[in-house]
């Protein structure tokens, strides 16, 4: 931070905290899409410190619905309501007063625990919070849903569903997948559901803090509205938030579970289906969201080999969203996977050279697999995912082919040119989206392409 930043900063938190107080060390956390975070020591008058941390909004970033102060709020009325949350210290909407210098701004005292996903569902120091998250968090979520209207303030509500249709016709991509999904959602819509209880917005692993007892906090609140309870449970059961897990409630329990722990602390009786539509349209959305991120790497607003491989996850919730929709499938992709015999014959090759292009692309996944492993942090991470793009790409080259030509195959027998006629198609109903045989078409061709983006992918428990 900037001394005029930090001036203004100590000058605020002494004023609501009543003494004064002096920022002793910053470290910066994260560079996120809307906000910056820095974890903050603080030194009190009498010596002692605190730890904090600071969340700053961006300019053209997502804005928190209620500001920063209607978040603070919204968080001090979820822990009157039993939620675990960051107990709040400060905030600031901007502009004026300390928002001239540091615009809007929150800042909660530290939380000790874990928020990576992984670390959680598998390390053994986890173990014990593992059979304790799902109640913990049916808990959480009917306290969320109990939080008194007045304390909302500037919360709204709206349709997701024509939200996210202008934002995946603002890419003009064809997925014809997503538009079986945007037909099935609008003829199953929720009757009589309620639609102004206050819903988290973005409740899932990886937003939540968890020590070895289980969960200490719920993060990332600047998604909140107005909406169906039912949002949350289904946002939080998405494959997408599992994270390899066969279990469907976050990766730690079963939605049965999560349901009964839900009613049990006084939340609405639901049932697998109220759930599951919300789970469709949160999968929907994720695929959507894969896009846009993309497309921060495909337009060079900010080139990043995570944004650019998470475009080829698109398949992933293509694949989720038609499995919740039709249930399980005997599909098997019409090519085999990168290392079996060789599947295109008659390919015109070029002169004989060594290495090969499979052969080099082999020696560079090896070595990023080498930085992968010796590197720590976010550089080692990015080589992982680097790794994986370069392995994608062999497989593409092997299986390419092959797929296209079964895909062609399949839009000749639905009588449709091309992806875009048949995205078309069944958006205005000239193709019928409730044809078994469309249904599986679509699919086959979607295990195709996660055949060579996420090789079995279909075969793990959705």
């Amino acid at each position: 931070m900037r001394d005029d930043e930090r001036a203004a900063l100590d000058s605020a938190l002494s004023v609501a905290l009543g003494e004064p107080v002096t920022i002793h060390a910053s470290q910066r956390l994260s560079a996120g899409a809307s906000r910056r975070t820095w974890a903050l020591e603080l030194h009190l008058a009498d010596g002692a410190t605190r730890s904090v941390v600071l969340q700053r909004e961006l300019p053209g970033g997502v804005r928190a619905a209620a500001g920063m102060a209607g978040e603070a709020e919204l968080l001090r009325a979820a822990a009157d309501q039993g939620v675990p949350v960051a107990p709040v210290v400060a905030s600031d909407d901007g502009p004026g007063g300390t928002g001239d210098v540091l615009g809007a701004w929150i800042v909660l005292d530290h939380v000790d625990g874990e928020t990576i996903p992984r670390r959680i569902l598998r390390d053994d120091e986890f173990e014990r919070a593992r059979g304790r998250l799902v109640e913990q968090c049916g808990h959480a979520l009917a306290g969320i849903h109990r939080i008194p209207l007045d304390r909302a303030a500037g919360l709204t509500s709206g349709d997701q569903v024509d939200q996210f249709r202008g934002v995946l016709d603002a890419f003009g991509d064809p997925h014809p997948a997503f538009e079986i999904a945007f037909r099935w959602l609008g003829a199953n819509r929720p009757v009589d559901a309620p639609s102004d209880a206050v819903v988290h917005g973005d409740f899932r692993m990886g937003n939540l803090i968890v020590d070895g007892g289980g969960l200490r906090a719920v993060l990332d609140w600047e998604l909140a509205h107005l909406g169906d309870p039912a949002e949350d449970l289904g946002w939080f059961c998405s494959r997408a938030w599992r994270f390899g897990s066969p279990l469907e409630a976050g990766g730690v329990g079963t939605l049965t579970d999560l349901l009964e722990a839900y009613r049990s602390a006084g939340g609405r009786a639901l049932d697998v289906d109220d759930v599951r539509w919300w789970q469709v349209l949160g999968t929907l959305k994720w695929g959507i969201m894969c896009i846009v991120q993309a497309s921060r790497h495909q337009s060079g607003a900010s080139r990043s080999v995570e944004l650019a491989a998470i475009g080829r996850r698109v398949a992933e919730t293509e694949e989720d969203v038609l499995a919740l929709i039709d249930g399980p499938s005997d599909l098997v992709p019409s090519v085999a996977v990168a290392g079996d015999d060789p599947l295109v014959t008659g390919v015109p090759r070029g002169p004989h050279v060594r290495p090969s292009a499979a052969e080099l692309l082999d020696a560079v996944s090896e070595y990023l697999a080498t930085v992968r492993d010796e590197v720590p942090g976010r550089l080692g991470y990015h080589a992982r995912v680097a790794g994986n793009v370069v392995d994608l790409v062999g497989r593409e080259l092997d299986l390419g082919p092959a797929v296209a030509t079964a895909h062609r195959a399949r839009l000749d027998t639905l009588g449709v040119a091309d992806d875009d006629a048949l995205a078309a198609g069944l958006r205005c109903g000239d193709v019928d989206w409730t044809d078994p045989t469309v249904r599986r078409a679509v699919r086959a061709s979607v295990r195709d392409t996660l055949a060579i983006a996420h090789p079995g992918y279909w075969e793990v428990p959705s």
